[in-house]
């Protein structure tokens, strides 16, 4: 990405923002912008505001900690040591390790520092693990900003020391997971005990879990662990915990670093959410995207999962204690700090969506719901930066997931078919995440996508050839059998890329991507324009067509902002940057849920029973290219369209 095109994204940066935080029904219009008719809906208080509830704490631990005496003789409840020798080795460092901590393996404590609603409950109850950091310089207090909000707003919120796992082990994620699960032994054990302080007070059927960075992964081995009776890496050793664990937060994760049988853990029927910033110096790739694909919902009940891209956060300011130093103290030699968020600006936006995604999770409160839908709802929370969001829920059916096979013209479902017309690129390919460069496992999102390219313009004229266009034709019983209604949303997620096809060959203008061969397709790829005209903001039109032929559309850009990946520049050096990562932006999509009541409002007579195609329609740019995936139907609670960026119907 060039310089030019680097200060173009600062440009759009500002009409985003204008975006967020305007006034009700204020309309933006901009030559190099699509027109958006932005209304501000959400009404209330921000779910990061602070609740009714007076704040208690105390700390819980073995009590003969030496290094810190809140662990110490300062704990209120004392806890029994765990035996985690089955899950972490120690390696050469056991001896100075040990001697520092005063314990080994065998005996690990469960210590947690917790902050507490004064009243009787019983409370839900959020357990918060940080990840790897200098052992010596404690990471748990760094969560007190979420335990005073949640606990304020009648949640028990436990920070839990895990410190004695950091420093230079690895591999040891999957100790992280076990030891939250152990923590919620040591939980059931003070809620059923008529002396301790928490005696009826917690409600163990609404449990959260949050983690950040190796904290962010174990959260997802927790959850996996806790349906599972033995150990996957020895079946000798007992799990069979069970817990109602209704959320797992992940905040900057990492994924894979323990791979369970040498897979990646599956994660099933648990609400799921994931925060993640573009300067992230630490973890530099959005490996909760991984997490994100893999979470499946089966048991039909209302789940929930989402993604947040937020736009110059980084991997530290989301703990007080770790702050703006991805690398260390001497951070700012390597790492460009001079435009990251304010920290309180990023503390705030962990606020208001932890405590959005708990009030549905642990306390089926869809007030907030439309968040996750459109961020722009909440223009008037959230800090002014860029977002970038993704979410499912429990009623979506993929018509086109790009994952079953290598032919391109299959869909997801039976009998539902995939064709480009007048397309200069045509492919599926693999999403990769930011450092590519890496090994494999390393540098893929674990997903397939399809990526679609067109240009306009006939080859030595000055003229326009008609509109490409990517159609999911469905089988004639679908409407029908998914009971098609104006209640459901068409669903897709996608990102404009700058490649850019050349021109059509006049010869072959007209003709769809099937009947061209692979070698013109190849050759007309990814050329970049040389007028830097790819620049120009991507738009295009969705369009439905019944059985009778009966057609409505809408552009996409009035369901969210269309923009390419954001350049990200995390190294003071710009050639380190490039050698070191295999591109400069993180490529993750936006999801984009377009209510069908939306197409019928255009046209009454559109028959949704009878749905026969679903065309993106490459009419509104001359030329560029996107990526998409996950297209499907949704029948979503109509609480997620309570608050809406209400569509220009100019």
């Amino acid at each position: 990405m060039s310089v030019r095109r680097h200060r173009r994204v600062a440009i759009g940066a500002v009409l985003l923002i204008a975006v967020m935080g305007c006034r009700p029904a204020v309309r933006l219009e901009d030559s190099d912008h699509p027109t958006v008719l932005a209304q501000q809906l959400m009404r209330g208080s921000s779910p990061s505001a602070r609740g009714s509830h007076a704040v208690l704490t105390l700390t819980y631990g073995r009590g003969d900690d030496t290094n810190r005496p809140e662990y110490g003789d300062g704990v209120a409840i004392k806890t029994e040591p765990v035996d985690a020798s089955s899950f972490i080795d120690l390696g050469d460092q056991a001896e100075s390790r040990n001697r520092y901590w005063g314990f080994t393996p065998e005996e690990f404590p469960l210590n947690g520092r917790v902050w507490y609603p004064d009243g009787a409950g019983p409370f839900p109850l959020v357990l918060v693990v940080h990840g790897n950091h200098d052992m010596r310089d404690f990471s748990d207090p760094g969560y007190a900003y979420l335990g005073e909000m949640l606990a304020s707003r009648g949640y028990v919120l436990a920070s839990l020391d895990m410190n004695f796992v950091n420093g230079g082990i690895r591999q040891e994620n999957d100790a992280r997971g076990w030891l939250l699960l152990k923590h919620l032994e040591a939980w059931r054990g003070f809620v059923e005990d008529t002396e301790n302080p928490f005696f009826s007070k917690v409600d163990m059927g609404r449990i959260g879990l949050i983690g950040h960075s190796r904290g962010g992964e174990a959260v997802g081995h927790a959850a996996a662990f806790n349906r599972l009776r033995r150990y996957p890496d020895d079946g000798n050793v007992r799990l069979n915990f069970g817990f109602d664990i209704k959320a797992i937060i992940a905040i900057a994760p990492v994924d894979g670093q323990y791979l369970p049988t040498d897979r990646f853990a599956p994660v099933k029927n648990v609400n799921y959410m994931v925060l993640h910033g573009s300067h992230d110096g630490d973890v530099t790739s959005f490996h909760g995207l991984r997490l994100y694909k893999r979470v499946e919902f089966t048991d039909g009940l209302p789940h929930l999962k989402a993604a947040i891209y937020v736009y110059r956060a980084n991997h530290g300011q989301w703990n007080t204690v770790w702050g703006a130093h991805d690398r260390g103290p001497r951070s700012g030699r390597i790492l460009d700090l001079r435009g990251l968020l304010d920290p309180d600006d990023q503390r705030e936006i962990a606020r208001i969506y932890i405590s959005a995604f708990l009030e549905y999770s642990l306390r089926d409160n869809r007030e907030y719901l439309p968040l996750f839908r459109d961020h722009r709802v909440a223009g008037g929370w959230l800090p002014k930066t860029m977002y970038v969001t993704r979410f499912e829920d429990h009623t979506f059916r993929p018509l086109a997931s790009f994952e079953e096979d290598i032919d391109v013209t299959t869909g997801s479902v039976a009998g539902v078919t995939l064709m480009g017309d007048s397309l200069g690129t045509w492919r599926e390919r693999e999403l990769l995440l930011r450092s590519r460069n890496r090994p494999t496992t390393s540098a893929s999102q674990v997903n397939q996508a399809a990526w679609l390219g067109w240009n306009r313009r006939v080859e030595g004229s000055g003229e326009l050839g008609r509109p490409a266009s990517f159609t999911v034709s469905l089988p004639d019983t679908l409407g029908g059998a998914w009971r098609l209604s104006d209640g459901a949303s068409l669903q897709l997620s996608l990102t404009a890329v700058s490649d850019r096809p050349g021109p059509r060959e006049a010869a072959k203008d007209g003709l769809s991507s099937g009947d061209r061969d692979s070698e013109d397709l190849d050759r007309r790829a990814e050329i970049e324009d040389p007028d830097g005209e790819d620049e120009k903001p991507v738009d295009l039109s969705i369009e439905l067509v019944d059985a009778e032929g009966r057609s409505a559309t809408v552009a996409l850009s009035l369901y969210g902002p269309i923009r390419r990946p954001l350049e990200t520049r995390v190294l003071r050096r710009r050639d380190l940057e490039e050698e070191r990562f295999g591109q400069l932006y993180e490529l993750v999509l936006h999801t984009y849920s377009i209510p069908l009541a939306d197409f019928r409002q255009r046209r009454p007579s559109l028959e949704l029973r009878s749905l026969a195609e679903i065309r993106l329609v490459f009419d509104r740019t001359e030329a560029g290219a996107v990526v998409v995936d996950d297209v499907g139907i949704s029948f979503l609670d109509p609480a997620f369209t309570s608050a809406r960026i209400a569509p220009d119907t100019r």
